[in-house]
């Protein structure tokens, strides 16, 4: 995979006792219960939404929210949510630094995320992904075109998109350059003067005794160790979900003037707590 993103200092290796396996599985087992049940819950009321409302979506999101807040309360990671969550037609974009960030954002808003293609083969968060309406994109330059349009349609439907404009998650203590790319899909005619993008802060606090940048995702590290090591601390840290004033598009000269301003804002959030 392309993008990958390094820390200067190397990933610090964690030991998983025997108790923290014996932990491991007390929250394993709640946690796929509420996922594989949740899961069917949507899938049957989808029959129901998606023949009278398309590609609207009134009931379902709603289960997607209860399932990722049940996911975090199991796992004991408390969630602080600050500001206040958007209401316009648009978009959220977000700093990435944890495959946790598919459980905290959607515990925190009911959103739809545009994720990168490998995640729709991730066990249990790519099938959480691919149920709850999530856009897969493939990142080659010959697909622009068609995400643009995929953006545009769901866009228009009224979906929150929720973009990752960095491209790679991270140590969660920082905030790398925002790539622009994505954000050229809202400023179509159609989009431009009508669209809103929310600037979002996700801050990870690691559990006490361990090394700040615990949560953190980063370039070759390998899923179900991270998953491991998150499942098997006694105690769990908090994440706080940062909602910063939407902006107009239409405000905007153009897709770098955007996606600048939505990365200085972002990182405000790690620099003055919100």
């Amino acid at each position: 995979m392309s993008g990958m993103w390094y820390p200067e200092e190397a990933e610090v290796p964690y030991k998983v006792t025997p108790m923290g396996r014996v932990r491991v599985v007390l929250r394993v087992v709640p946690m796929l219960l509420v996922i594989l049940v949740g899961l069917a819950v949507l899938l049957l009321l989808r029959l129901v939404e998606r023949p009278l409302f398309g590609m609207d979506r009134p009931i379902t999101p709603y289960i997607t929210q209860f399932v990722c807040k049940s996911a975090l309360f199991i796992m004991g990671l408390r969630l602080i949510v600050t500001g206040d969550r958007m209401k316009q037609k648009g978009a959220v974009v977000a700093n990435h630094a944890s495959w946790l960030d598919i459980f905290t954002l959607n515990a925190a808003k009911r959103i739809y995320f545009v994720a990168k293609s490998e995640v729709a083969g991730w066990p249990l968060i790519g099938w959480l992904a691919r149920a709850t309406g999530t856009v897969f994109i493939a990142r080659r330059p010959q697909d622009a075109k068609i995400h643009l349009q995929i953006f545009e349609d769901r866009l228009k439907a009224g979906h929150k998109l929720l973009f990752f404009p960095e491209g790679t998650s991270t140590d969660g203590l920082r905030v790398i350059p925002f790539k622009s790319t994505l954000f050229q899909a809202f400023f179509v005619p159609e989009l431009r003067d009508i669209m809103h993008i929310q600037p979002v802060t996700v801050k990870y606090t690691a559990p006490d005794g361990e090394e700040e940048r615990f949560y953190g995702w980063w370039g070759d590290m390998e899923l179900a160790p991270h998953l491991l090591k998150t499942l098997s601390v006694r105690r769990n840290g908090s994440v706080e979900v940062i909602y910063h004033p939407p902006v107009r598009v239409a405000d905007f000269d153009g897709r770098k003037a955007l996606a600048k301003y939505c990365e200085d804002v972002v990182c405000s959030g790690f620099e003055h707590g919100g």
